[in-house]
């Protein structure tokens, strides 16, 4: 099998094999403190951990590379996706073919253009439709294209002459063995050289120390050979050389404890020029002989103790870091398939809205400002001007949650999705939204009744449990029916929806309530109102209810009028009151301890007194004195208002002005807004018709 490196940050790599050096028996999770992973030089992602841990213990692993894309906003609220970096030996080229081919096989119908914008860095420039969702067309090209790409490391190396394959911390072994070798040959490299100028050195002090007597013998002399032969004949003892400052390093340097002159000294006396006999030469020798011994005792003691030869590593290491390194280019993500996705999200609260033509959206709550009673509002979202009322879209359902969450879509036939609340798309508060069909696969004819959301939950071992908790679903239809079924029941919904209740032919599904369920005999579990559109209102025990399975059609909450139609229902929560709102703008909250519990199935008691100046009832809400409530209107005017400035009034009374409404303009929905220091503690959060 052949060798694949994968490639590091230098700087990285510096620091891991400076701790190995100052901790031998480090192991290779304290390595990874300081390696990371591999550092490719085209950037992208690295996804997941679980790859560079395998290949760093034992030299084999497969890493998961993506490039890098970002969504950018367009004329005409469109979007467009651009890719800036691409995965490791990717051709540029060929990732725009297959990104083209993919279009015209209609793999990925969103994608309206493509133009290559890129000079010395990669800039590819997708334009999507304007119903074109980015996530899903990035989630198909992960998919389809070598934007994600698999790397397969390999540390195969021949270790002393035999192949092997290395961990992380063997090949930093290996590379400080390699280092210590080459550090050791250098300096008895540069200790022969040392040794032998100062060998010559020793010879010219030698020399100017006997200087006259040199002088007359090879005056005296008939040729160099003769002058040579009695230089060779001079001895001197040991102290008169250490006299002179030359250093004995050696025994061997002395013969029957004399020190005479070598072949190489006396021939380098003989070359002596005149103007090296002059006083500032003789200086200059000195000092360079001073400071070579010193280097040789240097390079002597580098070569006696190892502590010297790693901290000379250390030392070049740190210069090569200093001088070469860069930041890190390829960031390390977690995978999804490692950690929870919801760890990666801000716990934020945000408000999720659908119209009537299914465009969703969700929108950070802090960018609505808290109002008075009364107030105008602010533009909630756009929406389409057309040429007849019918024509218009508006802002048809109204929720908040927080991120962390599960959305559950109930739906008029009956049918129920589950999403992630971080999954809607993130848009600001005036756009339009993205079409739900590009998150949820709904049936034709299918529109969304009923939004719910379900407190995500973790066990110790961060294993989701949202499922397992306690509680029941109230189901409530628009004729007036009924239906209870355990949480636990839809705990495997598919992405295409699953049945949630049984409708009858010609109603319709209004309402959905999370409810606690009860715990046991004793314990009649919440108490339920169903409000209808005409004012009418009636309150009983959840367990007058039995728990039904997910099919089942449910049974009669209340007996309606001809003219009349539940529109909502509300849980019974102590110390909270009933808010309830008219079309025109008119609400009021009234105290539950007006409202007597009854058997399910009778016609209720005058929850709101309606007329002409408040219209048909269109919401209500389980609320306390520190809430604030949204309020929407159909041309998409929203106003946030506390619940405190609401007057309290009984149950067969009209209300207070909630909202100033422009003429022809009616009032949507009403949802409750939790507050940052709520959602720790929230269960379920009121979703509006």
């Amino acid at each position: 099998m052949a060798t694949n490196m994968a490639p590091h940050n230098l700087g990285e790599v510096v620091d891991g094999i400076c701790a190995q050096i100052d901790k031998p028996d480090i192991t290779i999770p304290e390595l990874m403190k300081f390696i990371k992973g591999p550092d490719f030089p085209t950037g992208g992602f690295l996804c997941g951990v679980e790859g560079i841990k395998n290949y760093f213990a034992t030299g084999k692993g497969s890493l998961k590379l993506r490039g890098r894309i970002g969504v950018e906003e367009m004329k005409g609220n469109r979007e467009q996706i651009v890719i800036t970096e691409i995965p490791f030996n990717v051709n540029r080229a060929a990732l725009e073919e297959q990104i083209a081919n993919l279009v015209n096989e209609k793999i990925i119908t969103e994608i309206s253009a493509m133009r290559n914008e890129s000079d010395e860095h990669c800039r590819l420039v997708i334009e999507l439709k304007r119903d074109g969702m980015p996530k899903v067309v990035i989630a198909k090209l992960f998919q389809h294209t070598q934007l994600e790409v698999s790397f397969s490391v390999n540390s195969l190396a021949i270790d002393h002459g035999r192949p092997k394959t290395l961990n992380l911390k063997q090949i930093i072994q290996c590379y400080i063995e390699h280092r210590r070798e080459v550090i050791l040959r250098r300096t008895r490299f540069e200790l022969r050289k040392a040794e032998e100028r100062a060998e010559l050195l020793e010879g010219y002090i030698a020399a100017l120390s006997n200087l006259d007597e040199f002088i007359h013998i090879i005056r005296s002399s008939k040729n160099r050979d003769e002058a040579r032969v009695k230089l060779l004949a001079f001895e001197w003892s040991r102290a008169q050389v250490e006299k002179w400052g030359i250093l004995i390093r050696s025994e061997t340097r002395l013969e029957a404890g004399r020190y005479a002159l070598t072949e190489r000294q006396v021939d380098a006396i003989l070359e002596l020029r005149l103007y090296q006999l002059t006083g500032l030469e003789i200086d200059r020798i000195d000092k360079e002989y001073k400071a070579l011994i010193e280097v040789i005792k240097d390079l002597l003691d580098i070569l006696a103790k190892e502590s010297r030869v790693m901290a000379i590593i250390k030392a070049e290491l740190l210069a090569i870091k200093e001088k070469h390194a860069t930041p890190r280019k390829t960031e390390i993500v977690p995978d999804e398939g490692e950690i929870a996705i919801e760890d990666l999200i801000a716990n934020e609260g945000v408000i999720i809205t659908l119209t009537h033509n299914g465009l969703l959206k969700r929108t950070n709550v802090s960018q609505y400002r808290a109002q008075r009673r009364g107030g105008k509002g602010v533009i909630g979202m756009t929406t389409k001007e057309g040429e007849t009322p019918d024509d218009k879209d508006f802002v048809e359902h109204l929720f908040t949650a927080s991120t962390h969450d599960y959305l559950m879509f109930f739906t008029n036939t009956g049918r129920v999705y589950v999403e992630r609340v971080h999954e809607i798309p993130d848009m600001g508060r005036a756009a339009k939204g993205r079409s739900i069909a590009n998150l949820l696969e709904l049936k034709a004819d299918e529109k969304v009744a009923a939004l719910i959301r379900i407190l995500s939950k973790t066990d110790a071992d961060k294993k989701d449990v949202t499922w397992e908790q306690s509680g029941e679903l109230f189901f409530a239809t628009q004729q007036g029916t009924v239906k209870k079924t355990s949480l636990n029941e839809f705990s495997n919904v598919r992405k295409g929806g699953i049945i949630a209740i049984g409708i009858e032919p010609g109603d319709t599904l209004i309402d959905v309530k999370l409810t606690r369920g009860s715990t046991g005999e004793g314990d009649p579990g919440d108490d339920v109102v169903l409000i209808t559109k005409e004012g009418m209102s009636i309150r009983f025990h959840e367990t007058d209810v039995r728990s039904m399975g997910r099919a089942a059609g449910g049974v009669r909450g209340i007996s309606l009028e001809k003219t009349d139609a539940l529109v909502a229902a509300a849980i019974v929560v102590a110390d909270s009151a009933l808010l309830v709102a008219g079309e025109n703008g008119i609400g009021k909250r009234t105290g539950f301890d007006e409202y007597r519990v009854q058997s399910r199935g009778g016609k209720g008691i005058i929850t709101m007194k309606t007329g002409d100046k408040t219209g048909g009832v269109v919401g209500a809400l389980t609320v306390r004195d520190t809430d604030e409530i949204m309020l929407i209107t159909v041309g998409g005017q929203m106003v946030r208002i506390p619940v405190a400035g609401i007057r309290e009034a009984g149950r067969n009374t009209q209300g207070v002005k909630l909202v100033n409404l422009d003429a022809g303009d009616k009032l949507q929905a009403i949802a409750s807004v939790i507050g940052e220091d709520k959602e720790a503690s929230a269960v379920e959060i009121e979703p509006v018709k």
